[in-house]
This record gives structure tokens, C-alpha cells and sequence, in this order.
């Protein structure tokens, strides 16, 4: 079991001017500047060398997640911002026992990897280039281009940025557990009332 011992991430960036806490080996990016979407069948740790010291940002998402959805052409954009740094996507729904392993308890989850070893969670809830870009600098002292920008492109592919239909079974699940709940409690404090009649006044004093 690889253990995934994560630093805080700084809320924002006045810690910028620290030196860099992840220190990735920068290679030439003409072959790293697509986001690559894992299939069902593709196993992440075959993508990342346990041997290497260069960083790949991995993102968690399910394509009927609507914050997966809006964070998605944020995401398509990165390679370009970043050609030295490789980016991957993997549906969570498909890799739950990676999700297990790495802690991905909602989506999208966001992980920056030096080698195969986990070093930074992005913990934002706003989702878009310039705080990914943000993430990225103060984690790795690596700058972003700066012209790179979110475009229509961004928002066909790859991955995807309209919903899919699909089943929330972590969502049906937490609703049936709550109606259960409720239903039991009901039940059982009436039965205590009916069983013990005028309990609730033995204790008054």
C-alpha cells in the first residue's frame, strides 16, 4: 500500500517567494502537450516512473459530475501552459481502487505526482487556469506561459466539458442511508413511547 502523506497546500499565494517544495526534472515537451484520459483498462502507475523525478499532474473526475465538467476546459489548457509537465485524467468511477488509494473521497480531485509518489493536493473549490497555474508555480517554482488561455477547443476536448448521463451512486446511496434513517428513528421513538408510556416524566425532579 503506498502511503499518501500530503502537505497542506498554502490557501493562497503570499508564500509564493518560498523556495519551490516539489523540485521536478523538466523534460522537452513537444511529446507532453495533450492531456492523456486513461480507459478503464490503463493502470496509472504504468504511467509514472517510480525512477524519475518529473511531475505529472493527475486529475480524478466522473463525466457526470458537473464541477468535473466546468473544471474541464481549464484542464484541456494546462499542457500548454505547462509543455514540460505531463497531465492525465482518469475517470474515478472506473479506478476505484486508485481513488481508495489516493484518498479521492468527491470529484474532481487533483494531484500533483513527482515520480510515482503523490506530493501536493490542489484544495481550491475555484477550479480554473490561473489557480491551477497558481498550484503548479508555488508547488514547483515552474512559471506558466503566458499566453496560453482557455480555449473553444479547450472546451470540446478532451476531456469532456458536457455532462454525461449517468447513475451518482454515491448520491443515490447517501439518499437512501438518510430516508432509512429518518424511517428508523421514527419508528423507534414511537415504539419507545408506546412501549413506556409516560417515561420521559420519571426523571424530573
Amino acid at each position: 500500500v503506498l502511503e499518501t502523506v500530503l502537505p497542506a497546500e498554502e490557501p493562497n499565494g503570499t508564500d509564493s517567494a518560498k523556495a519551490p517544495k516539489v523540485s521536478c526534472e523538466e523534460r522537452n515537451g513537444t511529446e507532453r502537450s495533450t492531456l492523456h484520459i486513461l480507459n478503464v483498462s490503463q493502470d496509472l502507475m504504468e504511467f509514472l516512473n517510480p525512477n524519475s523525478s518529473d511531475c505529472t499532474l493527475v486529475l480524478f473526475y466522473t463525466p457526470w459530475c458537473r464541477f468535473s465538467a466546468s473544471l474541464a476546459p481549464h484542464f484541456n489548457s494546462l499542457p500548454r501552459a505547462f509543455p514540460t509537465l505531463r497531465f492525465l485524467a482518469l475517470d474515478a468511477s472506473q479506478h476505484s481502487s486508485l481513488s481508495t488509494r489516493f484518498g479521492t473521497v468527491a470529484v474532481p480531485n487533483i494531484l500533483l505526482f513527482q515520480g510515482a509518489k503523490p506530493m501536493a493536493r490542489f484544495n481550491h473549490t475555484d477550479r480554473t487556469l490561473e489557480t491551477l497555474k497558481d498550484f503548479i508555480f508555488n508547488q514547483t517554482g515552474i512559471e506558466a506561459k503566458s499566453d496560453v488561455a482557455v480555449t473553444e477547443e479547450d472546451w470540446e476536448g478532451p476531456l469532456p466539458s458536457v455532462l454525461t448521463k449517468g447513475i451518482d451512486w454515491l448520491l443515490l446511496f447517501s439518499l437512501l442511508f438518510l430516508a432509512s434513517f429518518v424511517m428508523y428513528a421514527t419508528v423507534r421513538t414511537e415504539s419507545i413511547r408506546w412501549l413506556i408510556p409516560g417515561q420521559e416524566h420519571e426523571h424530573q425532579e
